[in-house]
């Protein structure tokens, strides 16, 4: 074992891998609120309860039916998306013209009634999860151990986020999207649906949360209050990387993260607050986010 600034290298690059786990889960949960935000409007409160729906949609599959993990991460998304569609269809679709504020107010209210309809069922205490066999273990790289489930973590996120950024960015579905952003009446004219274009993107973001649920069941509890510990950290990476910037989502969350890791080693005290001192020194000098559009 060797040092790097006085650091043994194995808690270095351990906290470095814890880094890149919690980044990966701030990208994705980022991620489905810029996709929201970018389309919809509306920022999202009811996201951190719907990532925590996920992990509990998980833990009932495999609870009440045998499905395992794999099963876990198609379906709980899939189910979790479909009440995310039902939702704005139902509730969403009435305030688009209204001020930000009942957006929030809404998604936060609903976001109180999930967790606490969860709590009341299966209490507050965490509930385990088990690990996939296949992705038990890990690999010994020498100058550290690299467990097998918290590399496909990283990997998984990572090759989600970079699929969501291309298909929005670089393929004509995307194009609709943006353009329905800037000008949903003339892109209503060219024939294309418009209003059930919102409905699925909503759900897809919700749906992002919901695998981003499931990832982390086996990591940690799976418990009422997972997503609301999580989502006033992702709402400050949003802020970050800039209100429904994709790519401002995906490297501010990972970055986020190996910072995060990084000041644990470095100044454990600042490790809880860096990511909101980060954010205020960004708001000071671009109000807009790194990676957001000045209005």
């Amino acid at each position: 074992m060797f040092e790097i600034f006085g650091i043994p290298s194995q808690a270095l690059f351990g906290q470095l891998l814890i880094g890149l786990i919690n980044g990966s889960f701030y990208a994705l949960l980022s991620l489905g609120l810029a996709v929201i935000f970018g389309m919809l409007n509306i920022i999202n409160f009811s996201h951190g309860a719907q990532y925590m729906m996920g992990a509990f949609a998980a833990y009932l599959l495999l609870a009440h039916t045998g499905l395992n993990y794999w099963f876990a991460l198609v379906l709980a998304p899939l189910v979790v998306g479909a009440f995310g569609i039902a939702v704005e269809r139902l509730l969403l679709r009435w305030i688009y013209r209204l001020d930000h504020l009942y957006g929030l107010l809404l998604t936060f209210g609903l976001a109180l009634i999930i967790e606490g309809v969860t709590r009341n069922y299966y209490g507050s205490a965490g509930l385990p999860y088990a690990m996939p066999e296949a992705l038990r273990g890990g690999q010994n790289l020498g100058f550290m151990f690299l467990p097998n489930y918290r590399a496909w973590v990283i990997v998984a996120s990572l090759t989600v986020c970079l699929a969501t950024w291309f298909v929005i960015e670089r393929t004509r579905l995307g194009a609709y999207l943006r353009a329905a952003t800037e000008n949903p009446t003339l892109v209503n004219a060219f024939g294309i649906n418009v209003p059930m274009m919102i409905t699925l993107t909503y759900g897809f973001g919700v749906a992002l949360a919901a695998f981003a649920g499931v990832m982390a069941a086996p990591i940690y509890n799976v418990s009422p209050q997972m997503g609301s510990e999580l989502i006033i950290v992702v709402f400050a990476v949003v802020v970050i990387g800039g209100m429904g910037s994709i790519l401002g989502a995906i490297l501010t969350g990972f970055g986020l993260g190996v910072i995060e890791g990084l000041t644990k080693v470095f100044f454990p005290e600042a490790s809880n607050t860096v990511i909101f001192v980060i954010m205020a020194i960004v708001l000071l000098v671009r109000p807009a986010g790194l990676f957001g559009r000045r209005v």
